[in-house]
């Protein structure tokens, strides 16, 4: 299956650089370039990419307004966000997640892995291991305060579903939660896509925003 992806960053030099980069890949097609959020949006509509790398910082609409737009929008439901930043210095980032994004690259990323992102990401999994997507998600929480309909929307799961939760949020692999709960990594698995249907998240770092928000997970621990 070929993986359809959407560029947006307002810099054509950026756009062909990934551009080339994803080329190397049989499995990858670039449909389309975006300089703008606007057009972004536009353009995620029209061609219903699998996958979009998305700037942050772009003149008028910017990254984080346009990602919110098109994850709730019906034409471009399937669709997947990857934020790209600068990661230290960007501070927009968790704002980002929040919005939908399912993860995010850095700029300087090298050629294997963002070809590895692109088609995890549009598999449905979390583009960035559990473990740093933990990392970035901290360093914003401590900014945010709780929400007390997320601890309600937590009511939805079984006990075993918001242990899996709180361990997905914790940073452990569906196997190294397949260990700690003493079931198969099969099992695992299930319990974490059975909290995101309930949840109605859009995929694992979703669940990590939600379990920050919520209470279940303090940053720091």
């Amino acid at each position: 299956m070929t993986i359809k992806v959407l560029l947006a960053d307002d810099q054509a030099l950026v756009r062909a650089g990934f551009r080339s980069l994803l080329a190397r890949s049989r499995d990858i097609m670039v449909v389309g370039e975006a300089q703008d959020g606007d057009e972004a949006v536009r353009l995620a509509a029209s061609t219903r990419p699998d996958v979009i790398l998305m700037d942050i910082r772009m003149p008028g609409t910017d990254g984080i307004t346009a990602t919110r737009r098109i994850v709730t929008d019906s034409t471009a439901a399937s669709c997947r966000v990857i934020i790209l930043t600068t990661f230290d210095t960007d501070e927009h980032v968790f704002a980002a997640l929040r919005a939908g994004a399912s993860g995010f690259l850095t700029k300087e990323v090298e050629p294997a892995e963002l070809r590895r992102a692109v088609a995890a990401v549009a598999g449905g999994d979390a583009l960035l291991s559990p473990g740093v997507t933990r990392r970035v998600i901290e360093q914003f929480a401590l900014r945010q305060d709780l929400s007390p309909g997320a601890g309600q929307r937590l009511a939805a799961l079984t006990s075993r579903e918001l242990e899996a939760v709180k361990l997905v949020a914790l940073g452990l692999s569906n196997v190294e939660i397949a260990e700690r709960l003493v079931i198969s990594p099969l099992t695992a698995k299930t319990h974490i896509t059975r909290a995101i249907a309930k949840l109605n998240v859009r995929d694992r770092v979703q669940l990590v925003i939600l379990a920050y928000e919520s209470g279940l997970i303090r940053a720091g621990g």
